[in-house]
């Protein structure tokens, strides 16, 4: 079966074993989740309530709990915030998932090399991961994606590039549990389109993505070490100044990889 028919079919008895069974706990995460995607000023009970479909009473249940534990606080208002508990969370994660030397070492030097933002992105059990970064030395430029940045890997080099080295089993897994948003009007949100691409990088091992992540940005990734690999190194750009410096920027990446 290929697989465009495998990813349209139904979930598997794997992917079912996974769901989220303790409804109190899923609700407890979305309200953490749709505080954290929220403005610096906070949400407020009735938008968490409208946003997550959730009865204004539960709402005000789970967000009790939570302030009641530090994970939460009030800003001021009706509005509510991250709490200081959640900065020991985020500062296990980082602990815990903090890049080794070696690859900070691969994104320095491709930020050396190419004067443009540059990252190593690998995978982390099943999701496609952010490991290290480092900064462009250009007055304007790419931002940082910080490490752990994961999702929307159908929009990023790095992502399609990870995917197309992968098996089939594993390609069509990501994919069928990751929607495949369209981050701008160029994002690749066709299953069948993105199996094409995965199959037009495997003939250079270069994935490319121009504008289908952010607006006036585009990015490029190689294998790190001989193809397929686990790991992949990537350069973030304006996209003038990418298509500029494109073949002299693929040379200096691929070298930089090959550390």
């Amino acid at each position: 079966m290929g697989m465009n028919e495998t990813i349209a079919g139904a979930a598997s008895p794997e992917q079912n074993a996974t769901k989220p069974r303790i409804q109190t706990a899923v609700r407890t995460i979305d309200v953490l989740l749709a505080v954290a995607r929220a403005s610096s000023s906070g949400i407020s009970a009735k938008e968490l309530s409208i946003q997550l479909g959730l009865p204004r009473q539960v709402v005000y249940h789970l967000i009790h709990t939570l302030v009641s534990t530090n994970m939460l606080r009030q800003a001021g208002g009706k509005s509510y915030v991250l709490g200081l508990g959640v900065a020991n969370i985020a500062h296990g994660y980082k602990r815990q998932s903090g890049a080794p030397d070696y690859l900070t070492r691969y994104a320095e030097r491709a930020a050396a090399e190419t004067g443009e933002t540059a990252y190593v992105v690998g995978w982390v059990d099943t999701e496609i991961v952010v490991l290290a970064t480092a900064r462009s030395s250009s007055a304007i430029h790419a931002a940082e994606p910080p490490p752990g940045t994961a999702g929307d890997a159908h929009a990023r080099a790095s992502g399609k590039l990870l995917l197309a080295m992968s098996t089939q089993e594993e390609a069509e897994n990501y994919l069928a549990r990751s929607p495949l948003s369209a981050r701008t009007r160029n994002t690749l949100t066709s299953r069948t389109t993105i199996v094409q691409e995965f199959g037009r990088i495997r003939q250079d091992w270069i994935a490319v993505e121009r504008e289908e992540y952010a607006a006036g940005l585009a990015c490029m990734a190689v294998p790190i070490g001989r193809p397929p690999t686990r790991l992949v190194l990537g350069i973030s750009a304006p996209i003038e100044r990418f298509e500029r410096n494109f073949e002299a920027n693929r040379l200096k990446l691929q070298k930089a990889a090959n550390l």
